[in-house]
């Protein structure tokens, strides 16, 4: 394919700035290519567009047939080389979530328990941070679902923080049902406890609502069906499958809602908008494949496991993902494997890490909670200097 796609030329840094009447890039080379045709605002652009050659990264096929060796040391070199990552902003509020976010707000009101299920491998950024507001009073059971797609290791982490804080947490496997018994006998022990204190009140029993909340495609529809024993939610691994409410029977004294995904109306957090695109829990509408990897690779560089990450990296693509930033290692990719479409590069690396290639690790770890926390003081800190400084810049 000899054309270059308009993504590629408006969004990525990779390729420099695009003009009708020219396309400089970074002088590494200036070999010119064939002349392309580029649809560019509405316009038909035909250039003859200088190649860049990315900085030398290593490819060989000895790199193919065993990880390579790699320190933490390496790691924090290769990681300066990252700094000046910078990724467009990522934002996905399509109509159907608004609506259902206003329905769920409302039925939330009628809800007696709280199924908050949130994503294994990212609990920090698929913690929704309205949940708190919204549920209340009401009890709410914490379900970590996916636990297939995560290490020992970071179950065992993770066990350790919820036990430190005192939350009792659920994880379970929607897909082949691991831990959902446990999450549905502790819904009936809730159910009746609730029952109790109307029978005291001298009313009748009734079944107990709950409510199933979370990120999209996160597999809240996956985890009812094997609550229920049934197929009774619609379930695919993409985001928007459930786009209304729905509620289901379970047990004769349980009704569960089974809502669409919520998210926050704007994504002020860059860094949890980027892990929730890693993981595919927002529409890939939001984001560019390539500079969503280039962001999966400098988060596996930070990682516990890091250097066996990066080995299992450059066994799968033939790359050193160290040789230089993580934008090359993208384009290298590209270049090695999908004729130069980055954009073809990057959706299979993010593909391998979603389906367990890579292996299973979890992206988050307890000290991203604190670390969240920072980041949220921070900008509120910077919003309220903005906003100081507001009358004056009018006056």
């Amino acid at each position: 394919d000899t054309r270059i796609r308009p993504s590629m030329l408006a969004h990525s840094r990779l390729y420099g700035h695009c003009r009708q009447a020219s396309h400089p890039v970074p002088s590494t080379s200036q070999a010119t290519l064939p002349a392309y045709r580029v649809r560019w605002h509405g316009r038909d652009c035909h250039q003859s567009v200088p190649h860049w050659e990315p900085r030398q990264v290593a490819t060989s096929a000895a790199s193919s047939e065993a990880p390579v060796a790699v320190d933490n040391v390496q790691l924090q070199e290769s990681a300066r080389k990252d700094d000046t990552l910078q990724v467009q902003m990522v934002q996905w509020y399509p109509g159907h979530i608004a609506r259902a976010e206003r329905q769920l707000k409302e039925q939330l009101k009628m809800v007696d328990v709280v199924l908050e299920v949130r994503d294994a491998r990212i609990p920090v950024a698929t913690n929704h941070p309205q949940v708190s507001t919204w549920v209340g009073h009401r009890p709410r059971l914490l379900i970590m679902n996916r636990v297939d797609m995560v290490s020992k290791a970071d179950k065992q982490a993770w066990n350790e923080y919820f036990k430190a804080t005192k939350q009792q947490v659920f994880w379970t496997d929607g897909k082949n049902g691991d831990g959902a018994k446990g999450v549905k006998e502790a819904l009936l022990k809730v159910s009746e406890g609730i029952n109790a204190k109307r029978a005291n009140r001298g009313l009748q029993p009734r079944p107990v609502r709950t409510c199933v909340i979370g990120f999209p495609n996160i597999g809240k529809s996956a985890l009812i069906n094997r609550l229920v024993g049934r197929r009774a939610a619609a379930s695919a691994p993409k985001p928007g499958v459930t786009r209304m409410l729905q509620w289901v029977r379970l047990a004769g004294t349980l009704d569960l809602l089974d809502a669409p995904g919520v998210i926050p109306a704007s994504f002020n957090d860059q860094i949890a908008a980027q892990r929730l695109a890693i993981c595919n829990d927002i529409g890939e509408a939001a984001y560019l494949e390539s500079h969503i990897a280039a962001c999966f690779l400098v988060r596996c560089k930070l990682l516990p496991d890091g250097p066996a990450l990066i080995g299992r990296l450059a066994a799968r693509y033939g790359v050193d993902p160290l040789a230089g930033s993580a934008e090359d290692f993208v384009v290298a990719v590209a270049g090695k494997l999908f004729f130069g479409d980055i954009e073809k590069a990057g959706a299979r690396i993010l593909k391998d890490y979603r389906n367990g290639t890579l292996g299973e690790f979890a992206l988050e770890r307890p000290g991203d909670v604190e670390r969240k926390r920072q980041r949220e003081a921070a900008a509120a800190a910077a919003a309220a200097k903005d906003e100081k400084a507001a009358p004056q810049t009018q006056a």
